[in-house]
């Protein structure tokens, strides 16, 4: 097998992986058993090794010392350590971005702050979120920050799934139109700090596992 063929193979492994964490299907704690995935997978142990290895970079698995891999838990303190990582990236993402935002660009940014608005369930109100963030930061034409940035957004797509089981309350984020009028009239810093503060609203809420289990469940709301 080619190197480029494995790659695709661990990006395909990843992926779906990667989804099942997010929604839940795979629970925090539980093993991620490397002969069960190659087999479920059809390959070889070397794409499904290079698969944790992202899953690990996003913040979804953990590798344990004679533990193997397990799926990464969210605790309050994992959940804060995220928030204040995307807030200090997102914040320097969003400075270096300004000077290149463009009256359409800010446009397509409120389209999808309406859509976060308007959005009935979790999973449309987490593509509005992420298109909101990208439209906002990509110009900053920094891709090794971007890459970090999309991993942390993972994570924290995790957490808000778990806590949005039992339903989705539609919400209106004013958080999102500050940034856009700070960012509209020319001010950088106030929309900087307008966006550091709004990644790191943290909620709290019960949540039930596939399994029966019941727990509490902290997510970023921003």
């Amino acid at each position: 097998m080619t190197v480029s063929a494995e790659d695709t193979i661990a990006n395909r492994i990843s992926r779906v992986l990667a989804e099942r964490i997010i929604t839940g299907v795979l629970e925090p704690g539980s093993k991620l058993r490397q002969d069960h995935i190659a087999e479920e997978f059809g390959a070889s142990h070397v794409p499904v090794r290079e698969a944790f290895r992202r899953l690990e970079a996003q913040g979804l698995a953990v590798s344990e010392a004679r533990r193997g891999v397990r799926v990464a838990s969210f605790s309050l303190a994992e959940v804060q350590e995220v928030a204040l990582m995307r807030s200090v990236l997102e914040g320097l993402a969003l400075r270096m971005a300004a000077p290149h935002l463009t009256p359409f660009l800010l446009e397509r940014a409120e389209a999808a702050a309406r859509a976060c608005d308007a959005a009935t369930g979790i999973e449309a109100w987490g593509e509005a979120n992420r298109a909101f963030h990208k439209l906002l930061l990509s110009p900053c034409n920094m891709p090794r920050l971007l890459a970090e940035i999309d991993n942390l957004h993972a994570a924290g797509s995790r957490f808000l799934f778990a806590t949005s089981r039992a339903g989705w309350t539609p919400r209106v984020d004013t958080d999102h139109r500050a940034i856009l009028d700070h960012l509209r009239q020319g001010r950088v810093d106030q929309a900087v700090i307008a966006l550091e503060r709004h990644v790191k609203r943290i909620g709290e809420k019960p949540v039930r596992y596939a399994s029966g289990k019941t727990g509490a469940a902290f997510a970023l709301e921003g």
